[in-house]
């Protein structure tokens, strides 16, 4: 099972993924933990300080804790996350959590690698429509209110209530899969059980209805255009001719002497020209006849 867990930063992601690894940890589970820590985009740095706020899970030999750095790489998740994920669940790791960066709305990449999106949000949210605006709730399969314990108990159960009413406005992000929001306490360990309850519960139903396995499929799909997309991309930018001619073509965009638009077709333009040279060369190349 791959869950996603997101939300603003301070919402406690960390503090509930240790509870729940805990609670996994003990019910006989093997957990692996991904976790994604920003990277400065002045120092290009990461403190990759995940692991030392989960002092006790860490210390368990059935849990697994990678922290990795964003990379500058969109969407929440580092750039090699998939392949993560697959490596764990070869060594034996049945339930994998992937802790987004932290980031907001643009937290869209990761649901592309979970069966199950849990977004974490905290008391006083703001009005409904704001709340409705916030566009990774339409990607959540739960809502979990975190901090629901003592003086802020009532408030978490108000915010419950305004979530409630937000999620009926919104189309559900699993098919034939309701999206409620639900009370947790990381630090109480009040919920949890609930939260597992209602992740099992998924599981089953997905499976039932094959949703699961459509969203594998697709899952799968997803990877290997972005894998393509990143190739392509390489592909440009270290050709020797393309690297040659951006210094003067920058130069040209700076200087105003031609717009971004005509240095994209420019730079483009060349870049066809040696594929199709290259392929002439390797269509008369005299190995072509072998292959």
């Amino acid at each position: 099972m791959r869950i996603g867990i997101t939300g603003v930063p301070g919402a406690g992601k960390s503090t509930i993924i240790e509870a729940l690894g805990n609670m996994l940890c003990d019910a006989g589970h093997r957990v692996a933990i991904l976790t994604v820590d920003p990277t400065s985009s002045v120092t290009r740095g990461s403190i990759l300080g995940d692991k030392t706020r989960m002092g006790t899970l860490s210390r368990r030999p059935e849990a697994f804790i990678r922290p990795s750095p964003a990379g500058g790489t969109l969407g929440g998740v580092a750039r090699k996350s998939r392949e993560t994920m697959l490596m764990c669940e070869a060594a034996g790791y049945d339930i994998i959590l992937i802790e987004t960066v932290g980031v907001g709305q643009s937290e869209t990449t990761v649901r592309s690698m979970v069966d199950f999106f849990m977004l974490v949000v905290l008391t006083g949210a703001g009005d409904e429509l704001q709340g409705i605006k916030k566009g990774i709730m339409e990607l959540a399969d739960a809502i979990v209110i975190n901090k629901a314990d003592g003086d802020n108990l009532v408030k978490a159960q108000v915010a419950r209530g305004e979530y409630e009413r937000m999620i009926e406005y919104i189309r559900p992000a699993t098919p034939g899969w309701p999206t409620h929001a639900y009370l947790c306490s990381a630090v109480k360990h009040t919920g949890l059980q609930e939260l597992w309850q209602v992740i099992q519960v998924f599981q089953r139903m997905t499976a039932e209805s094959g949703v699961f396995r459509k969203r594998r499929d697709g899952q799968l799909l997803d990877w290997m255009n972005s894998m393509i997309d990143e190739h392509l991309h390489n592909l440009f930018f270290e050709d020797p001719v393309i690297t040659g001619r951006m210094p003067e073509v920058r130069d040209a965009v700076l200087a105003g002497t031609i717009s971004p638009t005509q240095a994209v077709a420019e730079l483009i333009g060349m870049f066809d020209v040696r594929r199709a040279a290259a392929r002439q060369v390797d269509l008369f190349h005299p190995a072509a006849e072998k292959r």
